[in-house]
């Protein structure tokens, strides 16, 4: 694949991830690591440095876009909510590429693909079954925030995604937020949390993968702004429930790419 091939690629990629990712308040990252990998070759460690950059990018224009849906206001009116979740996510983060630095590519392989599978699988589930609010006592919410907000930071940081798929449950059965608002609460938690993994992997040699693709991730990057904008657009206009599916099949055909390279290569 040429150069200027790979780039136009890389922009219709980002675009039509970025869509998806405005829709429902996410960095898109968890679609676009099997793109980055099983598409453009990439390995998963370079995919995910990759994808951390892109959706540093991608969460920063989502949440203005969606000001325009969501104000601003109510996420400020929120701020405890956000607060919660990223004491326990800045933590996670430095966890997870502790993890990813030191784990084995087909170890990393494994991971992803489990990952991919399970969240594909709790999407569908979950806009099938109706989950109740939990009521817990003040602080007992405060603790199960904050040992989510690891969770959350440790797949972030350690898969190169923003983590909304994680976070907006959370927010939705922890504290009873409707699903739009609980998206724009996500990017905010997302936006530290990624800048974290980027700082601690631009210590790491592999980081040259930004350099050497530069062109490449600057076309991905400016599609997925224009994709979360085009999503941010067509909020209002789609079912929380039927984008769930969809996310959640897309999701489980991403694993199914990541098994059968990770299959390939064994065979290899």
């Amino acid at each position: 694949m040429g150069e200027s091939v790979k780039n136009i690629w890389s922009f219709i990629s980002g675009t039509v991830i970025g869509i998806l990712g405005g829709l429902m308040g996410l960095g898109g990252a968890e679609f676009r690591l099997p793109v980055l990998v099983g598409f453009f070759r990439f390995t998963t460690f370079q995919g995910i440095i990759i994808n951390l950059v892109v959706s540093l990018v991608t969460v920063s224009f989502s949440l203005i876009f969606r000001s325009a849906s969501i104000p601003l206001s109510s996420v400020a009116d929120n701020y405890g909510i956000i607060l919660n979740l990223l004491a326990g996510s800045i933590i996670g983060a430095f966890m997870g590429v502790r993890l990813a630095t030191r784990i084995n590519p087909e170890k990393l392989d494994d991971i992803v693909f489990v990952f991919l599978t399970l969240l594909g699988i709790f999407m569908i589930s979950h806009s099938l079954i109706h989950f109740s609010y939990l009521e817990l006592a003040p602080i007992v919410r405060i603790m199960a925030g904050f040992l989510a907000g690891i969770v959350i930071g440790i797949f972030s940081s350690m898969l190169g995604v923003a983590g909304g798929e994680l976070i907006i449950p959370t927010i939705i059965l922890l504290y009873s937020i409707d699903i739009k608002l609980a998206g724009s609460l996500s990017l905010c938690i997302s936006f530290p949390t990624l800048l974290i993994g980027i700082m601690k992997y631009r210590k790491n040699e592999k980081f040259m993968v930004i350099k050497d693709n530069i062109n490449f991730v600057i076309f991905m990057a400016i599609g997925s702004v224009v994709g979360a904008f085009i999503g941010s657009r067509m909020l209002i206009g789609v079912g929380a429930g039927t984008l769930q599916v969809i996310l959640g099949t897309i999701l489980l055909v991403s694993a199914i790419k990541i098994f059968r390279k990770r299959s390939k290569s064994q065979v290899h």
